[in-house]
Order: structure tokens, then sequence, then C-alpha cells
């Protein structure tokens, strides 16, 4: 990719662009947006993820949303994939990476309201931050060697999740049912932008922290992850079409309510923040409908 922290944004004119935000370190873009100094070079061409040339530089008014549901035909994630969190339930590693998918209308935004149907109101609902990472260009059978090639960027994620459709056994039965319960819309808000491997690599130093009404629930490396990047990537393309768009979310260390002894879950009104180091932040509320 021809930039290295990609953004949506509106200029001064109204008028919508991707660009390359011209900040130093991601704490920048919201404190130069706020100042009314955030800058981004223009990208002409077939942004997010096809060709693109560099353009003029221009001011950002707004930031929109990087990823839209219809940019994402499918969100891939992975379970059980922090060793520390596979500690706090009592599991053990996992041969593979667990896969299970969230449908694209799971997509929000990274300050969005968090809409929560009735059927997810049980006082079970759970947070997980989470390192995300974007397919650029389609591939199938990647090898480990290539990944990078295919990899878009990275941004910040949280796995919004319904435990009670996940694991109780009145809803979900014998076995944990992750699809349904993980699901529902907007499930899955994304940091406002994407962070080129040209800047971070396979993002496996970085600082995860999540929040829960300022109160700090995670903190952790991505260094902890018992399958990184490569081999993500490369075990999900196996006889399977990775295409274009395709948003992968890692997995979540330790620190979740359901792993507490007294679970803290979220209730209506919270506000989550997920923080990773050099990728920006998501905070979103919690909206119980």
């Amino acid at each position: 990719m021809s930039w290295v922290r990609l953004i949506r944004f509106v200029d001064e004119n109204g008028q919508e662009h991707y660009g390359d935000a011209c900040i130093e370190k991601d704490s920048e873009l919201a404190e130069k947006l706020k100042a009314g100094n955030l800058y981004a070079i223009k990208l002409e061409g077939e942004p997010p993820f096809g060709r693109v040339t560099k353009g003029e530089r221009v001011q950002v008014k707004s930031l929109l949303d990087i990823l839209k549901p219809e940019d994402v035909p499918i969100v891939r994630c992975i379970g059980l994939n922090y060793i520390k969190h596979i500690q706090e339930g009592g599991r053990k590693p996992p041969p593979y990476p667990s896969v299970f998918i969230k449908p694209s209308t799971s997509i929000a935004g990274s300050a969005e309201d968090i809409p929560i149907p009735k059927i997810a109101q049980d006082g079970t609902l759970d947070y997980e931050g989470e390192l995300a990472l974007v397919i650029g260009k389609s591939g199938k059978n990647i090898p480990e060697a290539s990944v990078l090639e295919y990899v878009a960027g990275y941004c910040v994620a949280n796995d919004v999740s319904a435990r009670g459709w996940q694991r109780d056994p009145a809803k979900a039965g014998g076995v944990p049912q992750w699809c349904f319960s993980k699901g529902f819309d907007k499930f899955a808000p994304l940091g406002p932008m994407l962070v080129s491997p040209a800047l971070v690599g396979t993002a496996n130093d970085l600082h995860l922290q999540t929040f829960v009404n300022g109160e700090e629930r995670q903190n952790t490396s991505t260094g902890d992850l018992l399958f990184g990047v490569e081999k993500i990537v490369s075990f999900c393309s196996q006889g399977t079409t990775l295409e274009a768009g395709t948003v992968i979310l890692t997995g979540t260390p330790s620190g979740v309510a359901m792993g507490m002894k007294e679970p803290k879950y979220l209730n209506d009104g919270d506000v989550v923040e997920v923080r990773i180091s050099q990728l920006g932040c998501v905070r979103n509320k919690m909206a119980f409908e």
C-alpha cells in the first residue's frame, strides 16, 4: 500500500476522501482534529484497497468510519489466542487457530453507540479488546512468508459478546456457540484508521488496553498471542479465498468479564474504550434498545 495511516474524512469543502494522515503518532489524530490542524495527503484512484496515487495535502474537517459494512465481505475471528486468556479460562491451547465468523453487518464506527438488542440484555454482555487486520488483496493458500503482501493494515477493535448465548447450556446447548452470540449488528466496532505493516510489521509487540467507564480491564502486549499474524492469515486462507476487505480479529487477552471470579459484565450506558499503541482507539457506549 502507498499509505502509512489510512483515514476516511471530509474536507473543508464538504467533500469525502481517503487520505494518508499527516501525523507522527496515533494520539495526534484526535489531538490535531480537535485543534483544527489535522491534514492528510489525499489519495486518488480506488481506495481503500485498490491502486491509488497521492494527491494534494488537504485539511481534515471531520473523520468518517474507516470501513463501511459494504467494504467488508466477512469478519473472521480467532478465539482463545492469548496465552494468559486461555489460562484464565482453564483451557488447553488449541493446536490450530480456532476460527468463527461475524457478518459484515457487525461492523461499526470507532465512536458509534453499540445497540444492544433485547435478546442480548441478559446480564452477560462482555467486551474483548482486539487487534484487527484487514486483507488488502484476495488470496488463497497463502504461505506464511508472503502474508504481509496481503495485509493492507491494522486497526483496533472490540469483539462485543453476549456470553449467555455463547456458553449458557440453556441457550447455546452443550457446545459453546460463537457466531450468533457475537454477530449482532454493530458488535465489531473498528478504529478510525488503518496502519500499514510498513510501520508496525507483523504487529507482534503492540500494547493493548481496555477500559470500562475509565477502569482498566485489559493490559497486555500482542506478544502474548499464541498464533501471530502470519500463522492466522496463512491458516485462514487454506482452501479458502480471503477476499480483499476481509477483517480478521486476532483474539482477546486476559481481563474479560467472563474470566473474573465475580464477572463485571456491561450495562446500559457503559463506555468501553480499547487502545492499541500506534493504532489509536475505539470508544463506544453500550445502548440497550
